[in-house]
């Protein structure tokens, strides 16, 4: 590191740490900027002499990182609360000398951040809709990480894909290796039209295709049924956490562990430990009241946890913000199946509560509207708390584990 680096470095480490003293925030940003104000190299120079995993995608990015870190295991850097943009990558990397990282990467950063870290394997996990007043064009994404990742590089470079999401695999299929992840995919409405011709995508099951040739890459080196399939390696993959969407991110990232020459089997006991993942999935407690909370922010994730509500009568409560961090436009809402909780009652909080109730109303959803959370009664069993971003920071900082 040249003497700009390092000052660069301590400027990042000493101004995190009066942030995190006086109460500011974590302390994962701010530093960072401050670091590459002084060093505008300085993600670079962090990542000379380490081996660097990236993680991207619309949703499952901390999930999935903090599966690749745990299976990789001993010591991996990482940014593990969700700071993905260069400022976080930086922090982190100042904070752990540790030789190995793994760092998730917002989607429109992606190219800059394998440019400078020299990643020697990428993640893609999916790409849809996210903040509809700054992210709703998808293709316009699929198109750059494909203008990424199909240069030539000085380096060796892995893409682990998910070959069941199209624009996904549009992205992905000039790279020099691709490892094909047949994994479930909840949500393809954002994939329906074809990157290559603007045609009609045909999907049946897990095999999708359009007239002009495009179609589900072959051969797949990970596939997951009733066992996870890895390069010619069986193992059984019994997770803590629920749902069949982290069943797909553990997939993928213990295909990544496997490439970057982590033994499977060693692998997977590590990630099936895994019970919660900064906050999401576990149990908390508040006011007497035992909650389950999961994070939902846009229609593919909210798709994918109603999918773990169980089919009973079980009360659910779902909390709705939209904060910049959220994005500002809620109407997404409409785009999410809520009929799935028919026959659950559901207690509308949060910030845009009202405009979820309205969603809930033509979608024949029992609800009642909560304008003060005192109105919450206690319920027999833990309960299901599904909110958007900004509402999910609100409860896990106001409950307790």
């Amino acid at each position: 590191m040249t003497m700009r680096d390092r000052v660069a470095r301590a400027a990042t480490l000493g101004v995190n740490l009066v942030s995190r003293l006086l109460g500011r925030g974590s302390g994962t940003v701010i530093g960072g900027r401050m670091g590459l104000q002084i060093a505008p190299r300085l993600l670079e120079s962090l990542s000379i002499g380490r081996t660097i995993a990236l993680v991207s995608g619309t949703n499952g990015k901390t999930t999935t990182t903090s599966m690749v870190a745990a299976g990789w295991g001993g010591a991996v850097a990482t940014n593990q609360t969700g700071a993905n943009m260069p400022a976080g990558h930086v922090a982190a990397l100042c904070a752990d000398a540790s030789e190995r990282a793994v760092l998730e990467v917002d989607e429109a950063w992606l190219a800059s951040v394998l440019e400078a870290s020299h990643a020697r394997v990428v993640i893609l996990l999916n790409l849809s809709r996210d903040q509809l007043d700054r992210a709703n064009e998808v293709r316009q994404m699929a198109e750059r990480w494909r203008a990424a990742l199909g240069v030539e590089r000085q380096w060796p470079l892995s893409v682990v894909a998910n070959a069941n999401d199209p624009l996904v695999v549009f992205a992905a299929r000039e790279s020099h290796r691709v490892l094909w992840c047949d994994v479930p995919t909840t949500w393809l409405a954002d994939a329906m039209s074809c990157p290559v011709c603007t045609g009609v995508v045909h999907f049946e099951g897990r095999e999708w295709w359009c007239t002009c040739g495009f179609k589900k890459p072959d051969p797949i080196t990970t596939s997951l049924d009733e066992a996870l399939h890895v390069a010619g390696e069986a193992v059984a993959l019994d997770l803590a956490i629920p749902g069949e969407f982290n069943r797909a991110n553990a997939a993928m990232a213990l295909s990544a562990v496997h490439e970057l020459g982590e033994p499977l089997e060693r692998a997977v006991e590590r990630v099936n430990a895994l019970s919660s993942v900064a906050g999401r999935f576990s149990l908390r407690h508040w006011r007497g009241r035992d909650l389950r909370l999961l994070l939902a922010k846009n229609p593919a994730g909210f798709t994918a946890m109603l999918s773990t509500v169980p089919a009973d009568k079980s009360e659910v409560w779902v909390a709705i913000n939209a904060r910049i961090a959220d994005g500002r436009d809620p109407s997404w809402l409409y785009d999410v199946g809520f009929e799935s909780l028919r026959g659950h009652r559901v207690r509308c909080l949060g910030e845009r509560r009202l405009d979820l109730a309205t969603r809930l109303e033509y979608a024949g959803v029992d609800y009642v509207v909560v304008d003060d959370d005192s109105e919450l009664a206690t319920p027999d069993a833990p309960v299901l708390l599904l909110a958007n971003y900004t509402a999910f920071a609100d409860w896990l900082a106001r409950s307790e584990s």
